[in-house]
């Protein structure tokens, strides 16, 4: 068994509704009852998200679809689409995000408010995963997002459903791992996968982490794995990953695996996947 292997166990992958049509190739190499995150972008209609979340589970895979909170015009709006994700028996797992309108487009104001109403129980929605972010958000103080995180611990567990987190992609696992250990001394007790960026190009690895706020100095880069001055060629996430490895204490960090962002990349991170179990310890 390779260093890698508790990370792997229960990891999970973030597609868009467009990579949905890669996921038949896809599945086949993924590990059996893998995560499959259908995020919530602005871009895309609800009925393509049930579509790739419905697609994921009738390929033997595990759909996770989001749900900005902002985003929803409305309670109704909500109900439609999780009576959609229900017929496809896609609604079992769901992941609440604030979402980035400033303002909300309906009656959540960010994802606590959606956790906390009845609609998910309604339609009964056994786990819900939440974001956390071990850099800190570009606009949302740190004491802000600390007592955010542990009030959606208890939002979930009140509703009687079990939870998860998973983190904002990272470049600096000694940053992560201060974090869960940090997070877990507060009373952070959920399962936590960390995110990953998954294969891809040096300048979108970059430009998703200035648009998100994570830190990507010109030291954390080199020890990544790629220069901020010549943004040419891809990176994978194995440094990272080899470093999260040797750091994780399950005494101090507990329940902790992998969150792999595809950015549009699917079949690059299925095989690098595949190959993970064979990384150095």
């Amino acid at each position: 068994m390779s260093a890698t292997a508790p990370l792997l166990d229960g990891i999970s992958i973030e597609i868009t509704a467009r990579d949905a049509a890669t996921l038949p190739t896809a599945a086949s190499s993924l590990p059996a009852g893998t995560r499959v995150h259908v995020t919530h972008l602005g871009t895309e209609e609800p009925a393509a998200r049930v579509e790739a979340a419905g697609a994921a589970r009738s390929l033997g895979l595990v759909p996770v679809p989001h749900v900005a909170a902002r985003r929803v015009p409305s309670e109704a709006a909500l109900r439609q689409h999780l009576a959609a994700l229900t017929m496809r028996d896609a609604h079992r797992r769901m992941f609440i995000i604030g979402g980035d309108p400033a303002t909300p487009a309906g009656p959540y104001a960010d994802a606590e408010a959606l956790i906390r109403g009845d609609v998910l129980a309604d339609h009964h929605v056994e786990e819900v995963g939440f974001a956390a972010y071990p850099e800190g958000h570009p606009a949302i103080a740190s004491d802000v997002l600390w007592a955010s995180l542990l009030r959606k611990q208890d939002a979930v567990r009140e509703a009687g459903m079990a939870g998860l987190v998973a983190t904002q992609m990272s470049f600096d696992a000694d940053a992560v791992l201060a974090w869960i250990a940090e997070a877990r001394a507060r009373g952070l007790e959920l399962p936590i996968r960390v995110g990953v960026p998954g294969p891809a190009s040096v300048a979108r690895l970059v430009g998703f982490a200035r648009r998100c706020g994570v830190s990507a100095t010109a030291s954390i880069a080199k020890k990544y794995g790629f220069s901020l001055t010549s943004l040419i060629g891809s990176a994978g996430p194995e440094r990272l990953v080899g470093d999260l490895v040797h750091g994780l204490s399950p005494a101090v960090h507990g329940d902790v695996s992998l969150h792999l962002y595809t950015f549009g990349n699917l079949e690059a991170s299925v095989d690098w996947i595949a190959r993970a179990e064979a990384l150095p310890a």
